[in-house]
């Protein structure tokens, strides 16, 4: 059947008992791909029922379904024209793992970051009145992301405008993680509330038995007033949407006629759906945490393959050091928002539980929450990831850069993310981090120097201070912290020296830089190579000894070139020329354009961040500057 699925057109024409097996078929689906590539999994295996329910109900594309992070939408694209490239999903070339505009008509909004969708689907609407349009707006949104603070600002404007749109609470109680926070325990009491559910089914027992329209009326009203006095629902209704739920998101009936019904409102409705995630298979049912995203596994037996040796992730080297250097150091807490296991500090919680935040998907909120905490001589370490701290920039200016309060930015997944694509690429924090007055930014070549680097940013307090690290293996193996020399504050690391030329390298490209400099060796080029692992302040003498000795500067990092490392140190040593002999600069980098969905090495030779190319680039730079070889190629 879900072969002559193209879209939702195709699913209307289905009868109500086929659209359960049309749900078996699209989980069969998921398991099978994800299980072969890896990818989002048990999000995706928890909407089906949903996704078939609204597209069955509502005239996509026309209507316009908007979903939240995109997390979930597996099922929509498998549904919506895209079940063959499904083989090839966050793949180079194939489908994005989130929602897309470029991608389909029916990805009518794209999103990587939570609570989005409200915002987005409020848009529509006002936009679908002001052109005299009659479309419907709905928009599915994780209980997750009501931890977010953008997510009430949307439902306090939408509510008040009072237009035609429909908000799905997808309530399966996680994020990515377990959900934390009031509004976890908010959703809990409706679904549990033994008399409020009593109550409810007794007044639908008795409209069934009646068929007054009078009596129907009176029961409707008396419907109201328990639900708003038994149950903390009223939040909805007094926000201005009417509420309707919770029903079962798996039950597929239900959520067809509840959707007709509510399809046809003119004011703002929110349906609250109860879905599991990971339904359909056990072991996701069972701990959706570790299921969220997989990694191949044996569909059958659910065994994941594991790789053998190998050296640790960066974000497994930041969890034990951050573990060690609790113990150390007492004042230490971690914050993170909602995302323990994947900024690695699972084991923090589990060590120091009193000293370990999680705030929820409030990136602002954990930032000004440290702020306050350092006011008072907690060192606060954050730990969230680059694409994500965005959402926190105010924050950082506002309350903890003006103030020069000390707290620690752990950015995780910085620089080419791989196949999470756009929406999660960490190719800003450089630039955006280096414009923030009092900010320290740093960029550690290991996973050594990473803790050398996180110790000395908790010891210090000239102000706030940034760590940032990939989404990848570390490329030596870590020592425990008590094992790693201290690092001095604003000093960069002389790797190699040469004759002519220089390429300081920042963070992940200095071990790059390294593998360049053995290549150019064989074309008699020796190349001096320095570790910038402070990006700001920079290491003043050292700079300016570069710009002494050497007639040719290659800086390269992984990140934004627009505004970045290279930038940055092309106006230093501009200042520095003055008076003295020139200097000819090369700055490589990400350039400015959005990066697609590939695997990270894909994604590190698109853009020219290679050994090779950094050679290459070198030795043009070489030959413009008039750096002439010491001694003949062997």
């Amino acid at each position: 059947m879900l072969d002559r699925i193209q879209g939702g057109d195709d699913i209307r024409q289905l009868q109500p008992d086929q659209l359960p097996q049309l749900a078996q078929e699209v989980r069969d689906r998921i398991i099978d791909v994800i299980s072969r590539i890896g990818g989002h999994f048990a999000p995706g295996l928890g909407v089906v029922e949903l996704t078939i329910a609204l597209h069955y109900v509502y005239d996509t594309p026309r209507d316009r379904i908007v979903w939240d992070v995109g997390h979930q939408g597996y099922p929509h694209k498998i549904l919506t024209g895209r079940n063959h490239a499904f083989e090839r999903i966050r793949l180079k070339g194939g489908p994005s793992g989130f929602l897309s505009r470029r991608e389909s008509e029916y990805d009518v909004f794209g999103a990587g970051h939570a609570a989005t969708s409200i915002s987005a689907a409020l848009g529509m609407a006002t936009a679908r009145d002001l052109n005299g349009d009659d479309f419907k707006v709905a928009a599915v949104i994780g209980d997750g992301a009501l931890t977010s603070g953008i997510a009430y600002e949307a439902l306090n404007n939408a509510g008040h405008t009072d237009r035609a749109l429909t908000v799905i609470l997808n309530d399966n109680e996680m994020s990515i993680s377990r959900n934390v926070g009031a509004m976890h325990k908010y959703l809990t009491a409706i679904v549990t509330n033994p008399l409020y559910n009593r109550v409810r089914n007794e007044i639908k027992n008795l409209i069934h038995r009646t068929r007054s329209s009078m009596v129907e009326s009176m029961v409707v009203k008396l419907e109201e007033s328990a639900k708003g006095f038994l149950t903390p629902g009223a939040l909805f209704e007094e926000l201005g949407f009417r509420y309707v739920g919770p029903i079962d998101g798996h039950d597929l009936n239900t959520l067809i006629s509840t959707l007709r019904s509510v399809r046809e409102w003119k004011r703002p409705a929110l349906v609250h759906v109860i879905t599991k995630k990971g339904k359909g298979f056990p072991l996701a049912e069972e701990n959706p945490i570790a299921w969220h995203g997989a990694t191949p596994f044996d569909k059958l037996s659910g065994e994941v393959a594991r790789r053998k040796g190998g050296l640790p992730a960066w974000t497994s080297a930041f969890g034990k050091g951050v573990v060690e250097l609790g113990a150390k150091v007492p004042r230490t807490v971690v914050i993170t928002a909602a995302m323990p296991s994947g900024t690695g500090t699972v084991q923090f919680g589990e060590t120091y539980p009193d000293r370990y935040f999680d705030v929820g998907i409030a990136e602002g909120h954990g930032v000004t929450f440290a702020g306050g905490l350092a006011t008072e001589g907690i060192r606060p370490i954050v730990a969230i990831y680059s694409t994500f701290l965005q959402r926190a920039y105010d924050s950082i200016v506002h309350d903890v850069a003006i103030q020069k309060l000390p707290v620690v930015f752990a950015m995780d997944r910085a620089g080419l993310v791989g196949n999470d694509g756009p929406t999660h690429m960490g190719l800003y924090d450089i630039a955006y981090l280096l414009a923030v007055p009092n900010m320290i930014v740093t960029a550690p070549k290991d996973g050594a120097e990473l803790l050398a680097l996180l110790r000395l940013g908790v010891e210090q307090t000239l102000g706030p201070f940034s760590v940032r690290y990939p989404r990848d293996n570390v490329p030596a193996p870590v020592p425990a912290l008590d094992e790693i020399p201290p690092i001095e504050f604003a000093t960069w690391e002389v790797l190699r020296r040469g004759d002519g030329m220089a390429i300081l390298a920042a963070g992940t490209m200095v071990y790059p830089a390294l593998e360049a400099a053995r290549m150019l060796e064989a074309d008699g080029l020796a190349v001096t190579v320095v570790n910038c692992r402070f990006m700001k302040p920079f290491d003043e003498p050292t700079l300016a000894w570069v710009a002494a000795r050497h007639s040719a500067v290659l800086t390269i990092e992984e990140g934004t070139l627009i505004n970045g490392f290279g930038a940055s140190i092309v106006r230093q040593l501009e200042s520095l020329q003055h008076g003295g002999h020139a200097v000819r600069v090369d700055v490589m980098g990400v350039p400015d354009a959005i990066i697609e969905h590939a695997s990270r090495a894909e994604q590190l030779e698109a853009v020219g961040l290679t050994p090779a190319s950094i050679a290459a680039r070198a030795r043009a730079l070489a030959a413009h500057a008039g750096v002439v070889a010491t001694r003949e190629s062997a």
